[in-house]
């Protein structure tokens, strides 16, 4: 099937309370091992490319394996730009065939925030593509974007009905104490913002630096609206370490369609159980 849209399937997530996937696609081999692992949990699954895999593999190749690879899954599948830093990298997005996108203008103020997400919406909704924005700085490494998270700030619950009430924005990214990154110790979660935000607004949710989370907080979050989960750097290291006790236990090997698979697999049994955590359906109290 072609690249489908994120409004529905989040829109599906937020009433039920449970969330999709979103996993960050750096290359070929974590993109096929991120479908495979949807197509194993039978749902749907988004690919998401940040800006820095976008100069890394070109837009032209991410958009046309995400297309073949959805032209021949059994689930649907979406290509969303996460942390988009510029309306040129969204327009250019936009243009390319993406599904989705998010605009994140959470270092500006709010008003230049709005103003920017409005402009973003303006462009993409009348050609049916959704868009997901933030509010409050989410801390951490994502990309080339480093925030110190001693100055990370929370979502202003009143803020978030203010911002989505205006920006009339698809899907909506809190600041509630998550990280970008590996977690150095265990994540103290703001539910309670999470869920004031929740019961003032009509808009799914976003979790980012979900990389780390305890599964049950990631699944109590599940009960205030959170309908996509960003999941980015376990990929990679998971990836990776598989990589390299390949290449250590078989230093001869020179041959990538051998060397690849052991990491591919990784990423796909990885995929697998994210998505089993978030379908496990949590009713709200």
């Amino acid at each position: 099937m072609a690249l489908v849209s994120t409004k529905e399937i989040l829109k599906d997530a937020y009433e039920n309370h449970y969330a999709i996937g979103a996993f960050g696609a750096h290359n070929l081999e974590i993109m096929k091992g991120i479908i495979s692992g949807a197509e194993m949990m039978d749902t749907p699954v988004i690919l998401q490319t940040t800006p820095g895999t976008i100069n890394y593999v070109g837009i032209r190749f991410l958009r046309a394996i995400a297309e073949e690879m959805a032209a021949v899954s059994k689930v649907p599948v979406a290509l969303h730009l996460d942390h988009g830093n510029s309306f040129d990298i969204v327009m250019k997005c936009l243009r390319s065939g993406y599904t989705s996108v998010m605009i994140d203008g959470s270092h500006l103020s709010f008003n230049d925030n709005v103003a920017l997400v409005k402009r973003v919406v303006d462009a993409a909704n009348p050609i049916g593509v959704p868009v997901e924005a933030e509010l409050g700085t989410i801390g951490g490494v994502e990309d080339d974007l480093t925030v110190d998270e001693s100055l990370a700030t929370y979502t202003d619950p009143v803020a978030a009905e203010m911002f989505i009430s205006e920006t009339k924005v698809d899907s909506f990214a809190p600041a509630f104490g998550t990280a970008h990154g590996m977690y150095k110790r265990e994540p103290k979660l703001r539910l309670d913002i999470l869920e004031e935000i929740y019961n003032r607004t009509n808009c799914p949710l976003v979790m980012h630096g979900a990389s780390g989370i305890p599964d049950s907080s990631l699944q109590n979050a599940l009960k205030f609206g959170i309908a996509k989960v960003n999941f980015s750097t376990e990929l990679k290291v998971v990836f990776a370490k598989e990589l390299r006790n390949y290449l250590f236990d078989n230093p001869g090997q020179d041959d990538p369609r051998k060397y690849f698979l052991p990491a591919q697999e990784a990423v796909k049994n990885l995929v697998m159980n994210k998505i089993g955590l978030l379908q496990k359906k949590v009713y709200a109290k």
